[in-house]
């Protein structure tokens, strides 16, 4: 898919927040294959898992090298480490929590990745306005349960981030009531796991 090249967490089982204890995410392939990165443990975090976002990449594997991409809800940026690992242009990763966003700047540093930014806000307030970039492939990974994957979906729809076939990825509970996404993205790919729902839709 010929893309616009424009600008540019978490166990299965939830586990108990133990504040400022530190985890790892390994990403699984690209140039930075093997690596591990230091998230910190906190409510509502769950990194992907390896298993999940293999899948994950597997669905993008034409679609990631030179793609533009934002992570909605970073956390522990696993899926945007991911992305960049693969060779995707850039990506946005905008995270809501200050310690949080200190780590993966931390992260990005040790990487030495030059291609990545994080934007400290929430991510519902920073697209509730005129899209300052398009992107080709976008990670909405929210915590569970707090409203908060429907309204995202309808802001980056609304308004502009997204561009002409965007890929979008969906990480939330199972009975999210997936009618109410946009009328204009078309069901790719989908998987259920136990409370977990994931779906790659694509825009139209």
């Amino acid at each position: 898919m010929k893309q616009l090249k424009s600008a540019a967490k978490r166990p299965g089982k939830r586990q108990a927040a133990v504040s400022g204890a530190p985890g790892e995410v390994r990403i699984i392939s690209g140039q930075w294959r093997g690596r591990k990165l230091t998230v910190l443990d906190a409510e509502g975090l769950r990194p992907t898992t390896d298993r999940v976002k293999e899948t994950l990449f597997n669905w993008l594997m034409h679609d990631i090298d030179g793609a533009a991409v934002l992570d909605c809800f970073a956390g522990s940026g696993s899926l945007a480490f991911e992305a960049l690992s693969r060779h995707a242009i850039s990506a946005t990763l905008i995270e809501r929590e200050a310690a949080q966003a200190r780590q993966l700047q931390h992260n990005i540093s040790k990487l030495n990745c030059n291609n990545a930014s994080v934007i400290q806000q929430d991510s519902l307030s920073y697209l509730n306005t005129e899209a300052s970039a398009r992107f080709d492939v976008v990670f909405i990974d929210p915590p569970f349960r707090k409203d908060l994957a429907l309204p995202c979906c309808q802001l980056l729809e609304q308004y502009h981030w997204l561009a002409d076939n965007a890929l979008i990825y969906l990480e939330t509970e199972k009975e999210l009531p997936i009618a109410q996404l946009p009328a204009n993205w078309r069901l790719l790919k989908e998987k259920v796991a136990g409370q977990l729902a994931y779906r790659l839709y694509q825009r139209g």
